[in-house]
């Protein structure tokens, strides 16, 4: 996956899936819980509503979206202040 480029930086223009990677923090402006789903909004093409609503979706259907989240947010760091 060396090179792989990924058009969804919000800033627009083209990165790399390291950059993207390390760009993608938890939200502290958009969030219900640990702010997970505003943070993969802001820094993907989905909104927060639509992350949350595949969270819930495959919480209830397949059982693997809680683990997920809280994985996210064990490792995803926190927005820092501006």
């Amino acid at each position: 996956m060396d090179g792989l480029i990924l058009d969804i930086c919000p800033e627009g223009g083209n990165v790399t899936e390291e950059i993207w990677l390390n760009k993608l923090v938890k939200s502290r402006d958009d969030k219900w819980i640990g702010g997970i789903c505003g943070g993969l909004g802001k820094y993907t093409p989905l909104p927060s509503w639509l992350w949350r609503f595949i969270f819930c979706l495959t919480f209830f259907c397949l059982g693997t979206g809680l683990l997920v989240y809280l994985l996210l947010w064990i490792f995803m760091p926190q927005e820092s202040y501006k």
